[in-house]
This record gives C-alpha cells, structure tokens and sequence, in this order.
C-alpha cells in the first residue's frame, strides 16, 4: 500500500458507501495484457484495494475494467467472485456481438454495465464519433434488456461531439471524469456547459462521476476543479457518484485519501455526500 495513503479521510463515509471506479491488477503471467497499453500496468491486486477501501469507509465497490487488459475480464471477475455479488458490481469491455450465454454469467457475478472507452488523451478527430455508433446502440438496446448501463470514458472533445447521442440515449448511462472537460477552460467552456444542460433538461439517465481530476486539472490541490464539481452536483445531486479510480495508472503520485477528502470540501452537506456516496449508487447499480 502506498505510504502516502496512510493518513485518515477528513470526514466519515456514510454507511454502505459505494466506490463506483477503480482497477484492480492480477499477476501478469496469470492475466495478460493486450497489445494496445496506454500505460504500464502496476500491480494492484484485490487485497491491496480492500485495504484502501476499508480506511476509506467503502462497504461496496464498482470494479471497471481497465484497458491495458483488453477484452480479457478474467481479472477483475475473479475479483469479483471473491468479494461476492452482495457487495460489488462491475462494469466489463465486451464485444458486442458476445453470446448471451456469456452475458448472463457475468450478469450472475454481478456486471452490471459495459465501457464505451476511448483514450482519454486522443487528439480530435473528425467523425470518430460516427465510427462508435454501432457499439453504442447495439450495446444500449442489449443493456435495456439486462437492465444494465452504459459506461463511457471519453475525451472531453468527444463527450461534446457525441452530446446529440448521449441525449437520445434511453438507458442510465455514467460519464468517467466529469466528461473529461478540462478545468482550465472553466465552467463557461462550450463542452461543460452541454454536461451541465444534460444534467437539467435532458430524461434523468445521464450520471457523472467524480473520478479521476488528476486527467483533467494540472493546478495546485485540483484548485480549478471546485466550481466544475458544484455546478455539478447544484444541477443534478441525485446523479453524482464517486469513485477512487485506484491506482491511478499513469498519476500513482496521487493519495486515494487526498482525492477522497476533496469531495468534502466540494460537498460540504453530509445528506448531499450521502447521495453520492451511498443513495445513487444503490440505485444506479441495484444494490
């Protein structure tokens, strides 16, 4: 466990408090990596996690799969099959062609949502959305029948692009590091005030998750990040979720303490921290 997370949270997590996104990593002779690596895989077993969570106060846990793994969700539902389905979830990469015979076994360990993932650092592109068409509505009308979620980890400039979709969407969906707008730009900027009309006017399934600031803030303490997550949670408390996004990959220099105590000082009403933290996730991942 990293030193610097050795430190107690600021404020206590609510009772059944969810971490609804992190990664856990199995040995890699046992769990090989695909070919297309953003980054280089730490090791991040499941024990390593629960640690962290307990200091945290989780009692209930999101697992997402991490690219560097592919297609392969043999980590993490192994993982899985070890906390149990009472207590976690996950959200898989899955082709979405796969056998419905595949998709109900992992809907028995608890899956409960796909990743629409896409490099967070990837320079825009004219008409890549179009080519994420297929997936996203072959995968929308499969997840309504499960009753399952969409789950996208996009870059900023394509969260934006792809906005009309995203409206027209008739299933809960998640959006990975409040839809990777940069902090710089500001509350202002074109592609956050979208999110922040979405979460308003749009039908009530898009959710944003409070995940991963090191990828969108460069400033001091994630200063600039503040307004962006209450204007947020001011729009639509009730679709806010938290997650540690553990280990933090390319930023390992990041607390998991630190990151959680932030949440306080952008929420300061503990009912409204119950909702994130504890109320949407139940809802949002049946609990």
């Amino acid at each position: 466990m990293p030193h610097h997370d050795e430190a107690a949270p600021a404020f206590q997590a609510p009772p059944l408090a969810c971490d609804s996104h992190f990664h856990v990593f199995g040995p890699a002779g046992k769990y090989p990596y695909g070919a297309d690596l953003r980054y280089e895989p730490p090791q991040a077993p499941l024990q390593d996690y629960l640690a962290l969570a307990r200091r945290l106060g989780m009692e209930r846990f999101v697992f997402v799969q991490p690219s560097a793994y592919g297609r392969d969700n043999r980590c993490m539902l192994d993982a899985m099959r070890e906390v149990g389905p009472a207590a976690c979830r996950g959200i898989v990469d899955l082709d979405e062609s796969a056998p419905d015979a595949e998709v109900a076994a992992m809907h028995a360990l608890g899956v409960r949502g796909v990743r629409i993932n896409v490099s967070p650092v990837k320079t825009p592109q004219a008409g890549f959305g179009d080519t994420l068409l297929p997936r996203i509505q072959r995968w929308a009308a499969r997840c309504a029948e499960l009753g399952w979620q969409l789950d996208f980890l996009l870059p900023g400039w394509l969260t934006a692009e792809l906005m009309p979709v995203l409206r027209r969407l008739e299933v809960p969906f998640t959006l990975a590091h409040m839809g990777m707008n940069l902090a710089r730009d500001g509350v202002e900027a074109t592609g956050f005030g979208m999110l922040l009309d979405l979460l308003r006017n749009g039908d009530g399934h898009c959710h944003v998750k409070f995940t991963g600031i090191y990828r969108i803030s460069k400033a001091a303490g994630f200063a600039d990040v503040a307004p962006m997550a209450r204007a947020l949670v001011h729009a639509a408390p009730d679709r806010i979720i938290w997650g540690s996004d553990y280990p933090h990959l390319s930023f390992a220099e990041n607390s998991s303490v630190a990151l959680f105590n932030l949440l306080g000082d952008w929420v300061p009403d503990a009912a409204v921290r119950k909702k994130i933290l504890a109320d949407t996730p139940a809802r949002l991942y049946g609990f």
